[in-house]
C-alpha cells in the first residue's frame, strides 16, 4: 500500500531544522544545556538529532527500495554507489572548504594533511551504503538478524578490545587507536582535547542499524496503511526499544560519541514514538498548518540546506574587517555572522545564553527563507 505520508516529510524537516539550531549558536561558550551534547555518557535532546536524521534516511529508503528491487542489481549498485560517494565527497568538501584561511594578516592554503576526513555527511554516506546493501540482499528478516548481530558484536568488541578498567571511556574505547592507525592523527577530530572522532570508523555499526530500523518502520507503515492498528503497534515498538535501550544502559552506557548499541535502541525508540505522534496528528487528526509547512520545506531540500548552513559561515568568514582595536592597538577582526551576533544578539539580555539562542533561531529563519524560496520555485536539489 503505497500511500503518501506527509508526516514523514515534517519529521525529516524538523530534524534538519534542529540540526541547524544546535550547530549554529551565537557562542559555543553560552548554550542552554539541552542544546549541548552530553559530555560523554548520557543523552540530551541535542543527542537525538543525528540518530533521528539517520532514522529518517531509513524511512525514505523504504519508499525507493521496491523500485531498486524491480530494476535489478545493476541499477541498485549504480544508484547507491553514486549517491554514497557524492554525499561523502560533499562532506569532505565541507570539511576542507573554503580551502584557504586567515593566518594573521595573510591568507594561506588549508593543507590536506590537516583536514578531517570523516564527519556527519560522511557517516550518512557510509550508513546509507551499508544499510542499502543489507536490506537489498538480506531482505527484511535477514536485515533484522544482521542488525541484532551488529549491535551485540559491537558491545562484545568494545569489551574485548577496550581498556579492561573502563572500555567505554574516552581513553579506554578501542576505536580511537584503529582510527588513528587508518586515518592518521592529522585527519581526526580533536574537539575532545585529544584526537578522537565521534564519527569514527569503529562506531559506525550502530549508526548503520539506525538506518535499517528506520527502513523497517517506513516499510511497516506502508504495508499496514493509515490504520490505528499500525499506529498502536508503532507506539508499542517504540516503548519496547526505548525500554530495552534504557536497561542496556546499565551495562553498555548510552553514548552518542561512540554510538553504543544501547544508544541506538534508546534513540530509535524515541524516534518511533515521535514519528507515531506526528502520524497521529497529521494523518489521522489532520492537525496541519503553518507549523507543518514550516518544517516541510526543510524536508524537501534537507541535505542541501544542511550543507549550506555549514558552508556559508566559512565563506563569509573570509570577508572580514576591523571591528575594534585592543588597548594595545591590535586590530580585532570580524565578519558578517559574528558581527551580527556580537552587535545585535549578544546584549539582548544579561544571560548570554539568551542572545546565543536568539542568534541560532534567526539562523533557522534565514535558512528557512532560502528553502522556502526554492520550494516556491519548485527547485529540489537531490543528492
Amino acid at each position: 500500500m503505497n500511500q503518501r505520508y506527509y508526516s514523514l516529510d515534517v519529521f525529516r524537516g524538523a530534524t534538519v531544522a534542529l540540526m541547524i539550531l544546535v550547530n549554529n549558536p551565537g557562542s559555543w561558550a553560552h548554550i542552554y544545556s539541552p542544546l549541548e551534547h552530553a559530555s560523554w555518557h548520557g543523552c540530551t535532546p541535542t543527542d537525538l538529532v543525528f540518530p533521528f536524521f539517520l532514522f529518517a534516511v531509513g524511512n525514505a529508503m523504504a519508499f525507493v527500495m521496491p523500485r531498486f528491487e524491480q530494476a535489478g542489481p545493476a541499477f541498485f549498485w549504480k544508484k547507491v554507489i553514486k549517491r554514497s560517494l557524492l554525499i561523502f565527497a560533499i562532506g569532505l568538501f565541507l570539511n576542507w572548504s573554503p580551502f584557504v584561511r586567515w593566518d594573521g594578516e595573510n591568507i594561506v592554503w588549508k593543507l590536506w594533511q590537516n583536514i578531517r576526513i570523516l564527519g556527519v555527511l560522511q557517516r550518512i554516506a557510509i550508513c546509507y551504503f551499508f544499510a542499502s546493501v543489507i536490506i537489498f540482499y538480506a531482505k527484511t528478516k535477514g536485515a533484522f538478524v544482521i542488525s541484532g548481530i551488529l549491535l551485540l558484536a559491537y558491545w562484545f568488541i568494545c569489551l574485548l578490545l577496550g581498556n579492561p578498567g573502563d572500555p567505554f571511556s574516552l581513553s579506554g574505547w578501542f576505536g580511537t587507536k584503529i582510527d588513528l592507525s587508518i586515518l592518521g592523527v592529522g585527519h581526526i577530530y580533536k574537539g575532545e582535547g585529544i584526537p578522537f572522532d565521534p564519527e569514527g570508523l569503529m562506531s559506525v555499526a550502530g549508526a548503520i542499524v539506525q538506518v535499517v530500523f528506520g527502513f523497517f518502520v517506513g516499510q511497516y507503515i506502508q504495508q499496514k496503511g493509515k490504520t490505528y492498528e499500525m499506529l498502536s503497534h508503532l507506539f508499542v515498538a517504540g516503548l519496547i526499544l526505548f525500554f530495552t535501550g534504557y536497561c542496556w544502559d546499565l551495562v553498555f552506557p548510552v553514548n552518542k560519541k561512540i554510538w553504543t548499541s544501547s544508544y541506538v535502541l534508546y534513540t530509535t525508540g524515541l524516534a518511533v514514538m515521535v514519528l507515531g505522534t506526528l502520524i497521529y496528528l497529521v494523518e489521522f487528526k489532520e492537525v496541519k498548518g503553518a507549523w507543518s509547512r514550516f518544517f516541510d520545506v526543510f524536508g524537501k531540500n534537507p541535505l542541501f540546506i544542511f550543507v549550506l548552513s555549514g558552508f556559508l559561515p566559512r565563506v563569509l568568514a573570509m570577508f572580514r574587517w576591523i571591528d575594534h582595536t585592543t588597548p594595545d592597538g591590535k586590530p580585532v577582526y570580524t565578519s558578517a555572522f559574528p558581527w551580527f551576533y556580537e552587535h545585535i544578539c549578544k546584549n539582548i539580555a544579561t544571560d548570554l545564553r539568551v542572545g546565543s539562542l536568539l542568534y541560532a533561531i534567526i539562523m533557522i529563519l534565514f535558512y528557512w527563507l532560502i528553502v522556502y524560496i526554492l520550494d516556491k520555485k519548485k527547485i529540489y536539489i537531490k543528492v
